[in-house]
């Protein structure tokens, strides 16, 4: 019989491909019609920014003073990506078009399926003994609890998510202050739930971002809508933090020094209010220059946001190999971050993914998030989707 050409798919390449096919297969993925650059540039740089937070010595953030900008990735960083899975979540769901009743089954499985998957794979890293809090079994437990506001208009789930982001600061100072976290089975919860990420507060920043993928953050009124509120509410929160002088919240903080606090990975309203705005502004920053010719600039960041769980993990285990090698163990932060890992890391991150996007395609860990469950088709005789640009 004779040989007939076909067009690969992303998914079907191999090492027989070609390499010029598999970067302009590769290319045409990461510019398609349906993906959205914008985002893959703000995952990019919430990735930078971890690795920032994770692996530099940072001063506590001073706005008036620039020597202290670094501190801007404490805790913005991960409430960047939480309201970034939100949005991956709304994305992957239909965006602007809501899921229909037959769809939903489906689609929850999915999400249930990959949630474990990410709580495990926390859990593996968290057994490496790096100090640093993992955040996916946070995320597992996010993305479980987002389920149930997958029909929701945009308008409801905004709505949800403002009031679960004003009143959920409170009862969080109060679980907080409880004597059992100190305890054996206290310390065990926090660290199987990613208590350093709370999910009474952080479900927040998730449904933000899947309310804003409901309202179609393609339209270009959406994002200066989105840049206009995020500012309002970053100001807001450390507007209201500044003239309040607050400071660095001790252990045995009071409940009001708990709750009424923009300090990093406190939970407090003010935080809440403020990185909440911060992350949406950054969102809509990203989605904005990506209509420009800094999409081309943009183009490694954007690589590296388009497989975010691979350069989480990646980073991790290239500190525990590092570590173990150089220092004997993974659990010296301050010996690690004296031998000034940030710069190679981060260029050996943002350089692996770019070439592993143009040449080969999808992450390693998305592909494997998504290898189960396959397809299913509704019925009502539609496909739930597999989007490959923006899953949680």
């Amino acid at each position: 019989m004779p040989h007939t050409d076909r067009p690969r798919s992303p998914g079907s390449q191999d090492a027989r491909t070609p390499l010029r096919e598999r970067f302009a297969v590769n290319w045409a993925r990461l510019h398609a019609e349906d993906r959205i650059p914008g985002i893959d540039l703000a995952r990019g740089m919430a990735v930078v920014g971890m690795f920032a937070a994770h692996l530099l010595w940072i001063t506590p953030l001073v706005w008036s003073d620039p020597g202290t900008w670094t501190g801007i990735v404490q805790g913005r960083s991960s409430i960047l990506f939480a309201t970034l899975a939100g949005v991956s979540l709304g994305v992957m769901a239909g965006g602007a078009r809501r899921p229909s009743p037959a769809e939903l089954p489906a689609l929850r499985a999915r999400l249930v399926y990959r949630s474990l998957l990410l709580w495990l794979l926390g859990v593996v890293l968290l057994g490496l003994g790096i100090p640093v809090y993992i955040i996916l079994p946070a995320y597992a437990i996010l993305f479980l609890l987002a389920l149930p506001f997958l029909p929701l208009r945009p308008r409801q789930v905004l709505i949800v998510a403002g009031g679960i982001g004003l009143l959920a600061p409170f009862l969080q100072a109060w679980v907080d202050a409880l004597p059992w976290w100190e305890t054996g089975s206290g310390r065990m919860a926090a660290w199987l739930l990613g208590w350093h990420y709370p999910f009474p507060v952080w479900i927040a920043f998730v449904l933000a971002g899947l309310g804003l993928a409901r309202t179609d953050i393609r339209r270009l009124r959406t994002q200066l809508a989105m840049l206009g509120a995020g500012i309002a509410l970053a100001v807001l929160g450390y507007g209201l933090d500044a003239v309040s002088g607050t400071r660095d919240v001790p252990d045995d903080g009071a409940f009001w020094d708990v709750l009424w606090t923009a300090e990093p990975h406190s939970s407090g309203l003010l935080e809440v209010i403020g990185s909440g705005g911060f992350a949406i502004a950054a969102i809509s920053v990203c989605l904005l220059a990506c209509r420009t010719p800094l999409i081309w600039i943009t183009l490694p960041l954007r690589a590296t946001g388009s497989m975010p769980l691979t350069a989480y993990v990646t980073q991790l285990l290239l500190w525990a190999v590092l570590a173990s090698i150089g220092l004997g163990t993974t659990g010296d932060l301050g010996a690690f971050r004296d031998t000034a890992p940030f710069w190679p890391l981060t260029i050996a991150t943002i350089t692996g993914c770019t070439v592993w996007a143009l040449l080969i395609g999808r992450g390693p860990l998305e592909r494997a998030m998504t290898h189960l469950p396959a397809r299913r088709s509704t019925s009502s005789g539609r496909s739930i989707p597999r989007d490959d640009a923006h899953r949680p």
